[in-house]
Parts: C-alpha cells; structure tokens; sequence
C-alpha cells in the first residue's frame, strides 16, 4: 500500500517519513510552499526524501493564500525569541498559522486519493511538543478524518486516513524513535526545525528550543548540531548529551 506523508522538512515529518518506510509503505511525499519565513525547509524535504527514496515527491505553491499575524507568513511580525526552554509562557506561540494544517491536510487528501491505493496520509503532529496549535490535537485529527469519510463516502476506496504517530510522543520519545529507525538518523542532519531557517541552528525560537531540549531529555546528540560542528559553523552546546562528542 501506498502512503503519503506530509513532509516540511523538519525533525518530526522526517521521522514519520521514516517511520512510513519501516512500515513498508511505499512512500510519496508532499511539500508546502505557502510564503513561510524561509525556503530552507523546502529545500531540506526534498533533501531527506531523496534519503528516503520516496517514489514521487510533490511541491504545492500557495503563497498568498494563508495569512494573519504570525511571523511565519507576516514578514512584518516579530519571531519570538526566549532565553531557554523553560522560560517558554506555554499557550498558543504566536508562530501559529491559523488553517494550515487543515488546508495543507485538504490537499494532501486530494493528492493522496490521485495516487491510487494510498490508504494512508502521515502528519508530524504533536501534543506534547506543539506550541499549543489547536491543530496538532488528537480532536482535530479524528475530526478531519471523519469529515474526510464523509466527503469521499462511496466515491472512493479506500479512504486515505490521516495518522499521526507522534501524537503523544514528547520531543524525547520521538527522538529515541528516530533513533531506531534505518536511515532517520542520518537524515535527521539535514532537516530543518528553526523557525527563521538559520543553519546552523543557533536561534531561540520556539521550536529550535524543543529541538535541542527532546536531544538532550533523550540523552542523544543532534545529528544537525554535529554536522554544522564539523564544517566549522558552530561550537558543541555544553549540555551532556554531547560529551562524548567533545571527548572524540
């Protein structure tokens, strides 16, 4: 059976994608360009499917088409940035893009019905490490893929149905899944999670926090941080997780 995954580029669809592999899938990935801050990620998904060896991989232009005040579509905005992990104020982070899973989760059903045979749609999202998106809830996904049953009800079968593995997964729990997969590891170096697509990686936004906090929690070092320490880009952070890296 045929899968497609939703693939931003970032730590957690790349492990998905991976994990799709590991399941047997056959796997398709698609790609959003919808105005975000950076392209970085697009060029990093297109990067790890390739390690994936995804069978077909789909950019879908919408810029101009989400908008609102969050720094990922409003140039204008401010992208937060925080002294560490615990000084993040919890609620819904202003990098909140209202709708996009819902429209991006929309076209990937219709792509995934295209293909023929796809029973499955894979999504990163989570409920642990998430910002407070009200669309990385286990709720909006029973939701979508309800309505997705009903839309579609006797005009195709199957039904693609979104899953979304690392739901409950806290960012070290998916780290040490990305750990067991053939392949994720390696791909995890070239993935993008920072929010204004810095390489390295040496922001404070919001997700370039969780990042590095699921690493360390897991007690595994970043396989992004280690390859911009190679090429000379940046110092090894002084957490623990990365002593055996300094000791090498």
């Amino acid at each position: 059976m045929k899968a497609l995954v939703v693939l931003s580029g970032g730590q957690d669809s790349t492990t998905c994608l991976f994990l799709a592999k590991a399941e047997g899938y056959e796997l398709h990935a698609i790609t959003f360009n919808y105005g975000q801050r950076h392209a970085r990620e697009v060029d990093s998904a297109f990067t790890v499917g390739r390690m994936a060896g995804v069978r077909s991989h789909h950019l879908v232009d919408v810029p101009g088409i989400l908008v609102g005040t969050s720094p990922l579509v409003n140039k204008d905005a401010t992208l937060e940035q925080y002294a560490d992990h615990q000084s993040l104020p919890g609620g819904i982070e202003k990098t909140f893009v209202p709708c996009r899973n819902q429209l991006f989760l929309t076209i990937a059903l219709n792509r995934a019905v295209a293909l023929g045979g796809c029973c499955a749609i894979f999504t990163g999202v989570s409920e642990e490490d998430f910002g407070g998106y009200p669309d990385c809830r286990g709720d909006f996904i029973d939701c979508f893929n309800s309505l997705s049953l009903r839309g579609l009800k006797d005009a195709v079968a199957p039904v693609p149905m979104v899953r979304a593995p690392l739901l409950t997964l806290s960012k070290a729990e998916t780290v040490r899944l990305a750990r067991r997969l053939p392949g994720c590891w390696d791909a995890l170096a070239y993935t993008t999670t920072s929010y204004d697509g810095a390489y390295p990686p040496v922001g404070k936004d919001h997700a370039t926090l969780l990042r590095a906090k699921g690493f360390e929690e897991a007690g595994f070092p970043d396989p992004l941080v280690l390859r911009a320490h190679k090429e000379g880009l940046m110092p090894l952070p002084s957490t623990p997780n990365y002593d055996r890296a300094r000791s090498a």
